[in-house]
Formats: structure tokens, sequence, C-alpha cells
């Protein structure tokens, strides 16, 4: 686990829905950051999550790599680059936490080095 700490008076401001390996968005496999002031909770439910932390966007080799098991969950700091791997049974979801007001504001971003296109990843309201 990680030995981040998301500062106690912040508050979740959005949270993803469980993600599989077979409905992860690419996004998440590749290089990507959360946003400034956001910090990033990943929760795993089942399986296991490999968390590759990078000191910058043009690295290759990553310089944390934390093992998340089912019920425990890790942090990422903000404007941390990192991604993900997954075993094949995973089952995690994300919960973005700010400080301020963040309804409006990117959650995080994606590398423009190793870029792939970002695919929705929050639960969008039921139509009626």
């Amino acid at each position: 686990m990680s030995n981040e700490i998301i500062p106690s008076h912040w508050k979740i401001k959005r949270s993803t829905h469980f993600f599989t390996k077979d409905n992860i968005p690419k996004a998440l496999l590749t290089h990507h950051n959360t946003a400034e002031g956001v910090y990033g909770q990943i929760c795993v439910m089942q399986g296991t999550v490999t968390f590759y932390g990078f000191a910058n966007e043009a690295d290759t080799a990553p310089e944390k790599i934390i093992v998340i098991k089912a019920g425990e969950f890790a942090v990422s700091p903000p404007q941390y680059w990192h991604r993900v791997e997954l075993s094949d049974d995973a089952q995690f979801n994300i919960n973005f936490w700010s400080e301020a007001d963040a309804s409006n504001k990117a959650m995080f971003k994606t590398s423009r080095i190793h870029n792939q296109p970002i695919e929705e990843i929050f639960d969008k309201p039921e139509e009626q």
C-alpha cells in the first residue's frame, strides 16, 4: 500500500464505476496522472492491481511499484505519472479527492508522450 496521505479535510469529488480487464479504459493502462490538487485513490475489491509510478512523463522505468490486493487501496498524489496492470480477476474503482469544489474540473490527464485516447470512465446519469 502507498504511504501517501490524503488531507483529512478533503472530500471525494468523483468516483468511477468498477473496472475489470473487460472494461478498463485503455488510458489507465498507459501513462497518465491525476490533476493538480487531486488525489486518486485506487480501491481493489477483487484480485490485484499493480500500480507503476514514474518520476516524470517521459520515464519508462517505474520508480515505484505497488501491488494492491483485494481489500486494500493505494493513493496517487496530484500530478504523479503512473499506470496500472490488472490480474485476470481484478475489480477496482477510483475515488478522486479534492479540497476545492471540483465539479467541473478534470480529475486526470493522459500523457502526450505515451498517448492513447481517453475513454469516459465516470458513470453517466441514467436517461429518463
